[in-house]
């Protein structure tokens, strides 16, 4: 029984490396409007950056999402408001990209963010990921309310 499972897993494991390694150029994200938002997120979304082990709040932002998403923008703290790319969307999550632009923790160096929102009433929270022209890398969280529809 063990050899077959594990024959199994080294057959998928082999497939998926032989597709990835047919296709080197790099994939699209899907259009926002063939992908399933979430019902309701349309509106004005105030949020929190946090990192670190006390959630320490690294920027603050306004999230603009349009009912079909293709006019969502993010606005950091005295920045003018960004485009924001749709990468995936399913059930109550949508995961977006944004930049690159300028850091605001790291001046001169350019960052972009990933980032993995949940949306619950007239609530959301999620992680991000911002990796930066130098090579690093910071996770953290955020934590948003809906303030207009």
């Amino acid at each position: 029984m063990r050899k077959h499972i594990l024959l199994s897993a080294l057959l998928v494991a082999a497939a998926a490396s032989a597709g990835a390694q047919a296709s080197k150029a790099p994939m699209k994200a899907p259009a926002a409007a063939a992908m399933q938002l979430p019902a309701g997120i349309a509106g004005t979304w105030e949020g929190k950056s946090m990192t670190g082990p006390k959630d320490s709040v690294i920027t603050q932002y306004v999230n603009v999402i349009t009912a079909d998403g293709k006019g969502w923008t993010t606005k950091l703290t005295g920045r003018d408001a960004m485009a924001v790319r749709i990468i995936a969307a399913g059930g109550d999550s949508v995961v977006t990209e944004m930049g690159p632009y300028n850091s605001i923790l790291r001046p001169g160096t350019q960052v972009t963010t990933r980032q993995t929102t949940h949306f619950k009433g007239e609530t959301s929270m999620g992680t991000f990921e911002a990796k930066f022209s130098n090579g690093d890398v910071v996770k953290g969280k955020s934590s948003g309310k809906r303030t207009k529809m």
